[in-house]
């Protein structure tokens, strides 16, 4: 995951809760839902909120997703600060999350470093609150879990690392240029993400000494 900086809900969305009140977030018009996607779309430089996939808002590959779900906060279902991009994929992400509890989410600082990425694709919770979250979202701990994500995770942060000039079987001991390949990968290019860069940066993290 990475940590996601909530900004300011759109136009369409105040006006609409001005004159509905006591309205919730089913009633809302497709033009209400379309700019809260595109404004979730560009603050997570289009990758899903929870896998890090690159979601491109077309063709049905993402969706607005409550992070608390509406289930067990029905007053938050129109909290913008509550809603994220999530990737469609099945048995994953938003289709498994559900209405069960998060208590690791992407609003937090601690989703960057509680949640440890392995170069073949699986990932690792450091925490209780970690791995349940990896547990509720189905994001790839062991094979038998998500095998396709996690060679889907394994492929794509390899391909990412060739780009920047890394063999993946090889690493990197030099910290200053590691840190530097983290700078290259961090940053967003035309207001986008490549998939899974929030993945290679954790991985390159992992390989500081200092």
């Amino acid at each position: 995951m990475r940590k996601i900086n909530k900004g300011r809900e759109p136009a369409s969305l105040i006006a609409w809760k001005r004159t509905n009140p006591v309205g919730d977030y089913n009633q809302l018009t497709e033009i209400e839902r379309q700019d809260i996607r595109d404004a979730c779309l560009q603050e997570q430089f289009y990758l899903c909120a929870y896998c890090c996939q690159k979601i491109t808002g077309e063709n049905d590959d993402c969706m607005n997703e409550h992070v608390e779900a509406r289930h067990l906060a029905p007053n938050r279902s129109l909290d913008f600060g509550n809603i994220v991009a999530s990737c469609t994929t099945p048995n994953q992400c938003d289709a498994a999350h559900g209405s069960q509890p998060l208590s690791l989410t992407p609003l937090m600082a601690e989703c960057e470093t509680e949640l440890r990425f392995k170069i073949s694709g699986r990932i690792e919770g450091l925490t209780d609150q970690a791995k349940e979250t990896i547990r509720v979202l189905n994001l790839g701990d062991t094979e038998v879990n998500n095998k396709a994500l996690i060679e889907k995770r394994k492929n794509l942060s390899e391909s990412l690392l060739w780009k920047n000039g890394v063999d993946p079987s090889e690493g990197l001991d030099d910290d200053e240029l590691i840190k530097a390949v983290i700078d290259d990968i961090s940053q967003p290019q035309n207001g986008k993400l490549e998939s899974f860069a929030p993945v290679v940066v954790n991985i390159l993290r992992n390989w500081l000494t200092t």
